[in-house]
């Protein structure tokens, strides 16, 4: 008998393979990306220490429709000034399994705008 394969199951089969090359270090720690039907979130991982240092998510922005491309670059705004008052300037973008277009582009394109270097 054959099973199908979730798109969810897909999506973190792809998360795990790049997270296994993608390491957040506490001087270029890594931004994780999860995308959900009403809202995205990001959080800017210390992976050997294993403790988020900023988080970010459009659930902040009230009366904001949380699924749309401009609250994912209100999310991306939102991150990198936190990530500014840490003092963190560089970081590796872990996209979280999903395509690199639509939210995922604009919260990446969003933090780049702000100062923080991938």
């Amino acid at each position: 008998m054959i099973s199908k394969v979730s798109k969810n199951d897909a999506r973190k089969a792809r998360h795990t393979r790049v997270t296994n090359k993608i390491i957040g270090t506490p001087e270029v720690p890594r931004v994780c990306v999860f995308r959900s039907n009403t809202n995205i979130y990001a959080q800017i991982i210390d992976d050997i220490e294993g403790t988020t240092l900023v988080s970010a998510s459009s659930l902040e922005n009230k009366g904001v429709n949380g699924s749309n491309i401009e609250a994912a670059k209100l999310v991306g705004e939102s991150l990198a000034k936190k990530a500014k008052k840490a003092g963190i300037t560089k970081v590796v973008f872990d996209r979280g399994g999903y395509l690199y277009h639509g939210r995922v582009k604009a919260l990446a394109d969003a933090l780049r705008e702000n100062g923080l270097e991938f």
